[in-house]
């Protein structure tokens, strides 16, 4: 996968949970003065009408002494959801920015610490930051899950629990959002490096393209696997080209030209598809 593709991506799963925010927005705009019960025995259904709309929500079509909290669920869950997204994408720029892969950075001010004890580093604290909070978010979608069961028309255990999750989820992920804006907006991505981590495999990463070829020309899949295996077993151990070594595999060249074996190591072979990929995500095709 490109570089690119990874923030494509990130980018259409952002985008699924603005529509499940969303969703949870509409599920969570309601709201009622039906009485302690719900049976509206004190004033008649119009006023609670008259209430809603002028606070631009919908009446609760049935409530006890309280809206049900799973509507409240919903919506944590939507924002833990959100929160555990942008993780994924915090946590990958962490793998990237590893000093033996080097192929991505956090924004790193001058001046700035990394370390306090290795003045060397340059740690990714805001991606390391946002981590830690999606746990965070996680823990108060549980706490919302166990407030939707309270007792018949309704107690008040989960009040307590509500003041402290809506706030501090709505603040964590306020600031997760415009930590991580901040961090894709700076970032700096290093494609030689990549490039370079790619090479370094000595060719064992198009492995599968050889085992396709083969299977292409009518060997078993087990035994075209077993033949590409113990090439880049050995092209791995003994620090060999993988290309080599199947050039100069009997059993391989048989099968194979070298025209068919430089064809499976081509990577512009590999991302032939990738523009199509990046249409569909911008929706700029209909597939």
């Amino acid at each position: 996968m490109t570089f690119g593709l990874k923030l494509a991506l990130w980018y259409a799963e952002l985008t699924r949970d603005v529509t499940r925010v969303e969703r949870a927005r509409e599920v969570i705009s309601v709201g009622k003065l039906s009485g302690a019960v719900g049976t509206f025995a004190h004033l008649p259904p119009s006023i609670e009408a008259d209430v809603c709309r002028t606070l631009g929500l919908q009446p609760a079509p049935v409530a006890s002494q309280v809206i049900q909290r799973d509507r409240h669920a919903e919506l944590l869950s939507a924002l833990a959801i959100t929160g555990s997204t942008l993780e994924k994408c915090a946590l990958e720029i962490r793998g990237l920015q590893k000093t033996e892969i080097g192929e991505v950075e956090e924004p790193f001010a001058k001046g700035q610490k990394g370390s306090s004890a290795m003045p060397h580093k340059r740690n990714p604290i805001g991606s390391e930051q946002i981590v830690g909070l999606a746990r965070l978010l996680r823990a108060n979608a549980g706490a919302a899950f166990e407030n939707n069961a309270l007792w018949h028309e309704g107690d008040i255990s989960h009040s307590s629990v509500e003041r402290v999750i809506l706030p501090d989820t709505f603040i964590a992920l306020d600031h997760m959002l415009r930590r991580f804006t901040r961090i894709v907006s700076g970032m700096v991505v290093y494609p030689e490096r990549m490039r370079e981590n790619l090479d370094r495999s000595g060719g064992i990463v198009f492995s599968g393209s050889v085992l396709l070829e083969l299977a292409r020309r009518g060997v078993s899949r087990e035994q075209a696997y077993e033949w590409v295996q113990r090439n880049a077993m050995r092209a791995f151990h003994e620090k060999r080209l993988f290309k080599s070594l199947l050039l100069a595999d009997p059993d391989v060249t048989r099968v194979l030209s070298p025209a068919d074996i430089e064809r499976a190591f081509d990577l512009d072979e590999q991302l032939k598809h990738v523009d199509h990929i990046f249409a569909r995500v911008f929706q700029e095709v209909t597939v």
